[in-house]
């Protein structure tokens, strides 16, 4: 004979009965067929209709306790709406099982398709919503992502040395010097088609013969990198403003806002000659350098380490760490007498080399006393102004990155015994000890 599971039947019904008394499984499905036989005519004969597979296995689980017995009645029904009810119904007519009186009562009659119909809603809704995040991109999307394919096909190369360059590079009366190939995409992307790519940290001879016919905007990241490239612009030709990436970012990276904001607040080359902050040094000594104007030219290679943090209308064009002419000021830099440079104790290398490793990955530089005291901390994009703002009191510098000609050159001026650094570019100097990584392996 067919039969059906709950899981193909469309209707279940579900029946609680009491028994007063203890009886078995079998004594119940008994019950069920021989108290009902004949009760609804040949039709709704549940025998029958589990015959021809339009109600399935009735479902009966019993439990005893202190003498009665419990349990549930499950049958799952593929008949009609009012045929299942009719058979539920017939159900409570059962008084008695076995010996025992007995109470059967139909708690519900569901509808297995509506719980079907449900996960269908809500799998629908799953479905749809990963179609619109993943398939489906509004106009706005389309219209984004066609103009930044055609921005993006505009950059050119310009010039003998093939920089990369926007499309309006040559007509522009104005024109924006960035570092790198990815900068100048970054820009085309927000609409700038008036820059052009430097492509290393040589200045090509295109971007001087550029700069003599147009005014020029310099554009760098915000990093020790971008300072050096102002440097070697400033020194090889004239260069009508300057702005940087906020620090720690580069140009590539920037959204549309950033962009625009760092270009609204491009300052001059002088304005951009401010002695930087530092945390050492006389206070007085560095307000007299402020005020007091010198009498000698300004220095050809300004930094520009504090120039983010003052906005661009408070900055003056001041020169860069030049020192009131007073007799000291006059006097020529201190120098070692010492043929050689010192050479460091046990005990001071020990100390260079706990605080080089509390460095690591820090970007960050200590300066010592002749105590080996830790006097302050200070980033190493402004190690050298800061150097060149104290002319005396620096025993060693300890810092997390590589010592080069310029870093050398200003601890020669104030005077500095040691430099400790992760790596060096360069150790000669016959006042200055330079000390690295290796030297403490």
């Amino acid at each position: 004979m067919g039969k059906i599971s709950p899981v193909s039947a469309k209707y279940i019904v579900n029946a609680n009965i009491d028994i007063d008394g203890v009886v078995d499984r079998p004594d119940v499905i008994g019950a069920i067929f021989g108290q009902t036989e004949g009760l609804l005519g040949a039709d709704l004969e549940l025998r029958e209709l589990q015959r021809s597979g339009r109600i399935g296995r009735i479902e009966v689980n019993v439990d005893t306790k202190t003498g009665k017995t419990v349990g549930k009645i499950i049958i799952p029904s593929s008949l009609d709406k009012a045929e299942t009810a009719i058979v539920g119904a017939a159900l409570e007519i059962i008084q008695r099982i076995g010996p025992c009186n007995a109470k059967i009562r139909v708690e519900n009659i569901e509808d297995v398709r509506v719980s079907k119909r449900q996960f269908v809603i809500e799998r629908a809704k799953e479905l749809l919503k990963n179609l619109m995040e993943t398939s489906i991109p509004d106009s706005q999307e389309l219209a984004d992502e066609v103009a930044y394919s055609v921005r993006v096909m505009e950059i050119t190369e310009f010039g003998e040395d093939r920089l990369p360059a926007g499309p309006q590079i040559d007509e522009s009366d104005e024109i924006v010097i960035v570092e790198g190939r990815a900068d100048v995409i970054n820009l085309l992307k927000h609409g700038i088609k008036n820059s052009i790519a430097i492509n290393g940290t040589s200045v090509p001879q295109t971007i001087v013969e550029l700069a003599k016919k147009k005014i020029v905007t310099v554009f760098v990241d915000g990093d020790r990198g971008g300072d050096l490239i102002i440097k070697e612009l400033l020194n090889l030709t004239e260069i009508d403003y300057i702005t940087k990436a906020p620090d720690g970012k580069e140009v590539e990276e920037l959204t549309k806002k950033e962009i625009h904001k760092c270009l609204r607040s491009r300052v001059g080359p002088e304005q951009a000659k401010v002695e930087p902050k530092s945390e050492f040094g006389n206070n007085q000594q560095r307000e007299e350098r402020r005020l007091e104007k010198p009498s000698r030219p300004q220095m050809s290679q300004p930094s520009y380490g504090g120039q983010q943090s003052r906005p661009p209308q408070a900055q003056a064009p001041l020169p860069s760490f030049q020192r009131p002419q007073t007799s000291q000021a006059q006097a020529p830099l201190k120098r070692t007498s010492n043929a050689n440079a010192q050479k460091p104790t046990n005990d001071e290398k020990k100390r260079f080399g706990k605080l080089l490793e509390d460095l690591i990955g820090t970007r960050g530089a200590y300066i010592l006393d002749t105590k080996l005291n830790i006097l302050g901390k200070v980033p190493l994009s402004e190690l050298t102004p800061t150097l060149a703002s104290l002319s005396s009191g620096i025993y060693a510098v300890v810092f997390d990155g590589e010592c080069d000609y310029a870093i050398i050159s200003a601890a020669e001026k104030s005077d500095v015994k040691f430099l400790v650094a992760m790596g060096a570019k360069s150790k000669s100097s016959s006042n200055v000890c330079v000390l690295t990584v290796e030297d403490f392996s």
